[in-house]
């Protein structure tokens, strides 16, 4: 088990930092194994390197859109280009594109991004977003695209609080897959889905990856290791989370690279993995 020590974040509000820290029983064994395979995934396609600038990128791409602008000029095309990025998102986003669509998704974008300085009121600002939509199964997209779009929008602030990495709902989420403890798959972890978890996540999996020589750009290479874990459970599973076929194993980073919509863009092509409800697909400059 890893018990790390409790460092508290630059960027915590006076209100996190008094209130009770979570605690998270992390497995040093499982985090162990999928560490090394993400090194060795990544050696085979030029190195982490490219990986962290990749995601770099995407965070570029996400504050070149969203910083210092009025939010309800978004434009469709902004907005398309930001959820291709998405994977759990853009295979549902394409019907709110439409007119009345485009005017409730800024409007969720602003209160979302309100007051985006003070990480205390985060998960207030995700539940209004999350209130903007219907409730229910066809849904449940809503709250990856609010977690991507405060993660990317600043990222040292805040870290990826994705259904995938936890969703208390469901039991499910790559904090599951390096939870310490016996016969974890059938267990319900009493951990909560919220900003001082997934602060308190990114902590603990930052001081792991400085005791195991990483030390530059650990925001990102927090954000890949979950993706790996979470990709080693997509492909234990078969693929079912993403509906596509996760059969392949020429490539080891390919879910890697799915979870953290880094396959966006179709290669060699202008066009985006997201496609309008009439199934052309989006094309981004």
């Amino acid at each position: 088990e890893v018990r790390m020590p409790a460092t508290p974040s630059t960027v915590m509000s006076n209100a996190l930092t008094e209130a009770p820290r979570p605690v998270l029983h992390l497995s040093g064994q499982k985090l162990r194994a999928s560490l090394e395979a993400l090194v060795a995934g990544c050696e085979e396609q030029g190195g982490i390197e490219r990986y962290i600038d990749a995601l770099k990128l995407k965070t570029r791409v996400f504050q070149q859109v969203l910083h210092d602008r009025d939010l309800n000029t978004l434009e469709r095309g902004e907005l398309a280009a930001l959820c291709a990025f998405m994977p759990t998102v853009r295979r549902r986003v394409a019907n709110e594109f439409d007119r009345e669509g485009l005017d409730r998704l800024r409007h969720a974008i602003a209160l979302l991004l309100a007051g985006s300085d003070n990480g205390g009121t985060a998960d207030d600002r995700l539940q209004a977003f999350i209130a903007q939509y219907p409730s229910g199964r066809e849904y449940r997209w809503v709250k990856d695209l609010a977690a991507e779009l405060l993660h990317q929008y600043d990222i040292e602030r805040y870290p990826l609080m994705c259904r995938w990495v936890w969703d208390t709902k469901a039991n499910t989420g790559a904090l599951r897959e390096i939870w310490h403890g016996d016969d974890v798959d059938s267990r319900t972890l009493d951990v909560a889905d919220d900003y001082a978890m997934h602060l308190m996540l990114r902590e603990e999996l930052s001081v792991y990856l400085s005791d195991n020589g990483f030390y530059r750009d650990i925001a990102q290479v927090v954000d890949l290791l979950l993706a790996q874990i979470y990709a080693e459970y997509i492909c234990a599973q078969g693929g079912t989370y993403l509906r596509t076929d996760f059969s392949s194993p020429e490539d080891p980073m390919q879910h890697t690279r799915r979870m953290l919509g880094l396959d966006g863009i179709k290669s060699g092509s202008s066009k985006l993995r997201l496609k309008t409800v009439d199934g052309e697909a989006f094309e981004v400059d």
